[in-house]
């Protein structure tokens, strides 16, 4: 029995080795996880974003109604005015009462990310331009 103890604390003791760097581990995690707000552009950056949560069948597109105020954002100029009135970072930020009296944007939809936010804040920070 005296010969077994110290193997078996050798054994624990060897067992509790473990190298655990996520980065090290799950690569593609941790690369996913990056939000680059460095260099936005409306073209590649912007408009998909838009197109995705905002000019959809019934929102902010061709078909928009009264509850949109028939804003279209399929035409550069009227997101680029919303963008600089605010009014598109009021919406999406949750603060929508500051100025319209309106819901959060999307509507009915989740959230945008934080990097989807943090992507449109620069590019209206930026003066909104149409690159």
């Amino acid at each position: 029995m005296k010969k077994l103890l110290p193997v078996a604390a050798l054994l624990v003791l060897l067992g509790s080795c473990y190298n655990d760097k996520a980065d090290k581990l799950y690569p593609a995690s941790s690369a996913t996880n990056t939000c680059d707000t460095t260099t936005i552009k409306y073209s590649t950056d912007i408009q998909p974003i838009i197109n995705q949560y905002c000019a959809i069948n019934g929102c902010h597109n061709t078909s928009g109604d009264a509850t949109t105020g028939n804003r279209d954002y399929t035409i550069f100029a009227t997101v680029q005015s919303e963008a600089t009135q605010s009014l598109i970072l009021n919406d999406i930020n949750g603060n929508p009462g500051q100025i319209r009296g309106q819901n959060s944007m999307p509507l009915n939809l989740p959230a945008l990310s934080s990097c989807d936010i943090n992507k449109i804040t620069r590019w209206v920070n930026e003066g909104a331009p149409n690159n």
